[in-house]
């Protein structure tokens, strides 16, 4: 757009100088011309304005200088470059707690319960009194029991005492043997009739021992299954509660026989090393996702294979002091069953896992991200396991994925900070903020 340069003075030249056979201008057409004229030139600087404006930046958050590397700056992504190293090969499976020992707490003898001894849900002790059963009658059992072994105690005196009267009148030929031998027999009767009293009054005392019922193995017990007053034990032992040792608890889980056979063929072409001669470490994860802070150990693996499910049943001890797990449970058991040399560790926010397989981001020396399948060995804390498809060295995207909006654009990668420590380096530079202003 061209902008004439026109003025009042020579607009009025203009019209004075025109020829003859031309009309002349009025004065008022001169002032009219003028206008018009200053009118363009505001125009004319309002538009050059415009046009400057927008080709540079003032300064004070206006648009930047077009031309070149005026683009917008490349997504600042995290990473980490892995690094071979010797890595446990973990198996994750699914398993089941269950008590060390169990314990049904039943009713010996018959009788009416009159009182229960014990907390519900508690921790109690081996030969603790848990229930009272009527005791009045095998009491009266007891007594008479000793009684009558009091009683052949005394005809075990009487024939004692008759053997050895008749035994110098034997000896002397007073007697017939006869006679001596019947206070012989007698005699041994007599024994007989002490043991066997004796045998009765064990009995009665064992049976009033029964009448109060005691724990049979240490651990918590459940709820009472009766109430005072119920008639137990008639014609069967009826059970009362239940007492389960669940320090330490046992995990049993199971593995298909096809990854037993692969991992001992991996172990015996040397591709993976054993773990050592001590038990095989076990870990288990919760149902929210958390991993149980103590660690468990393998007890054994079963000989045989189950023949409807095809796998093969294994067993481990895991402590548990606090009482924090509970028999019946549903876990997922982490097996540590071999090592690998040359596996590496990545996050887990960076594997992407799918039906195709698992893959990560890498990122090249220029900044190019390209997707590459990986081959994992299970996970370990917040980490997998990589077992292939990575190189020493090699750059994986770990988060900014939300900040590429062109995949094929080239990226800055800076390493990635955990968040756990991001927050404890925050958590340090606030505190000392703070120390300062005060």
């Amino acid at each position: 757009m061209a902008c004439r340069d026109i003025t009042a003075s020579q607009a009025e030249d203009q019209v004075t100088h025109q020829g003859p056979v031309g009309p002349r201008v009025k004065k008022d057409d001169v002032w009219r011309w003028t206008a018009n004229a200053v009118g363009v030139l505001a125009l004319c600087a309002l538009a050059a304005s415009f046009l400057t404006g927008c080709g540079k930046d003032d300064g004070k958050g206006g648009a930047p200088a077009a031309g070149a590397g005026g683009g917008m700056p490349p997504a600042q992504v995290g990473v980490v470059t892995v690094q071979p190293q010797t890595v446990p090969v973990i198996t994750e499976l699914p398993g089941r707690l269950e008590a060390l020992r169990i314990a049904q707490v039943r009713a010996r003898v018959a009788g009416i319960l009159q009182q229960r001894q014990f907390t519900e849900g508690s921790d109690v002790k081996a030969g603790q009194a848990l229930f009272l059963i009527d005791p009045s009658t095998y009491k009266a059992t007891l007594d008479s029991a000793q009684a009558a072994q009091n009683k052949a105690e005394a005809n075990l005196a009487q024939a004692a005492a008759l053997v050895d009267r008749y035994q110098p009148l034997q000896a002397a030929k007073a007697i017939s043997p006869q006679e001596f031998l019947n206070a012989q027999v007698a005699q041994r009767q007599a024994l007989a009739d002490v043991a066997s009293a004796k045998a009765a009054v064990q009995t009665a005392r064992i049976n009033l021992g029964y009448a109060s019922v005691t724990a049979p193995i240490s651990g918590r017990i459940g709820r009472a299954l009766v109430t005072e007053g119920a008639l137990v034990g008639q014609g069967e032992a009826t059970q009362l509660a239940l007492i389960q040792q669940i320090n330490p608890l046992y995990v049993n889980f199971t593995q298909p026989v096809n990854e037993v056979i692969k991992m001992r063929q991996a172990l015996d072409a040397g591709a993976f090393k054993r773990v050592g001669q001590q038990a095989a470490a076990v870990h288990v994860v919760m149902d929210d996702g958390t991993e149980y802070p103590l660690a468990g150990k393998l007890l054994f693996s079963d000989l045989s294979v189950d023949s409807s499910s095809g796998q093969v049943s294994l067993r481990a001890e895991l402590p548990n002091p606090k009482g924090l797990l509970l028999p019946g449970m549903y876990v997922r058991v982490r097996l540590e069953q071999a090592q690998v040399d040359g596996g590496m560790m990545v996050p887990q926010q960076a594997v992407t896992r799918s039906s195709q397989g698992d893959t990560v981001m890498v990122v090249d020396a220029e900044g190019k991200v390209a997707p590459r399948p990986i081959k994992l060995g299970g996970a370990l804390g917040n980490q997998w396991v990589v077992l292939g498809g990575l190189k020493a060295g090699e750059q994986v995207m770990v988060d900014g994925f939300q900040k590429m909006m062109n995949p094929k654009a080239p990226v800055k990668a800076v390493p990635w900070t955990p968040p756990e420590q991001a927050a404890a380096a925050s958590g340090a530079a606030s505190g000392a903020a703070s120390a300062a202003s005060n």
